[in-house]
């Protein structure tokens, strides 16, 4: 083996020195930002995690006043109460049922009517645009009693039906998906339709792939809305078979007061869903905003 062989060939059993970037020191911009970030996370766990330890004390040490955050003793009894007399099973099988139904229907309703009113003309485009926009400045508490004589009419009062189609008339997840579909280049529908394909397949196999990330954002802002409506269900449910899971914890007390623990235990049982879909689908809410009309555009 030549000197020059020697000297390029490494040494066995010695390890290559790898060089590692020295961390550069936090600026007071960051450190600034990070103190920030720390108080905003903490005001919004901070009710979290009071509403957990209050759940694991008992009734009486829950309506202490003043409160203590830890429990002096660490109980089950609370949340063991709320399945035994709460029926709660029922009240979260309820809300499910009617969100996923909601959801679907106000998904496909909202990307139908947005795409026709950004895509095709018709006589009387611009009155029912006008009457969508005015739905967005209606408060639903406004119509809570003209709709529940409809649906007392309709014989829905105390069915699924009657908490579930009057919430499905979405007109600011229409007008969402309306400017969404404005911005989706023409020139992608006309070359399909000049390859012979018609106004539906267009719609399903060109136009909605694109819109998955606004079709994400409409149907989780719709669940949350729809999980967390208190009145509307309260006003056409009569029924505790029937009750969701707001009404249900509503219901959470006695000829002596609320129940704090099984109430915090019941809030944490019908928010636990919610931060379930947050966790999984935050990617899909920050690139819908991102793509819709929320963020400015």
């Amino acid at each position: 083996m030549t000197t020059a062989e020697a000297t390029t060939r490494p040494t066995v059993g010695t390890r290559p020195t790898v060089r590692t970037k020295a961390r550069r020191p936090w600026t007071p911009g960051q450190i600034v930002l990070t103190l920030i970030g720390l108080a905003v996370s903490v005001v919004f766990v901070g009710p979290i995690a009071a509403a957990l330890f209050t759940s694991l004390k008992s009734e009486t040490e829950a309506a202490q006043i003043p409160p203590h955050w830890l429990p002096k003793v660490w109980t089950g009894q609370a949340w063991k109460a709320l399945f035994e007399t709460g029926n709660i099973t029922n009240w979260f099988v309820n809300s499910l049922v009617v969100s996923v139904c909601v959801t679907s229907v106000v998904v496909l309703v909202s990307a139908l009517a947005g795409y026709g009113f950004a895509r095709t003309e018709f006589r009387g485009k611009a009155v029912l645009m006008g009457v969508v926009m005015a739905g967005l400045m209606i408060s639903p508490a406004v119509l809570g009693v003209p709709l529940f004589t409809t649906v007392q009419q309709m014989g829905m009062v105390d069915t699924y039906w009657g908490m579930i189609l009057p919430q499905c008339a979405p007109a600011a997840m229409v007008y969402i998906l309306y400017k969404f579909f404005q911005g989706i280049p023409h020139e992608l529908e006309e070359a399909a339709f000049i390859d012979g394909a018609g106004r539906w397949r267009v719609f399903f196999t060109i136009v909605l792939p694109l819109s998955r990330p606004s079709l994400a954002a409409v149907g989780i802002f719709t669940f949350i809305s729809s999980w967390n409506n208190f009145l509307w269900p309260y006003m056409v449910t009569n029924n505790p078979d029937l009750m969701t899971m707001p009404n249900g914890i509503a219901t959470v007390m006695n000829s002596y007061g609320i129940q704090w623990a099984q109430l915090m235990a019941g809030g944490l049982m019908a928010g636990l869903p919610l931060i379930i879909v947050f966790v999984f689908f935050q990617r899909q809410i920050v690139a819908g905003v991102a793509h819709t009309g929320l963020a400015g555009q």
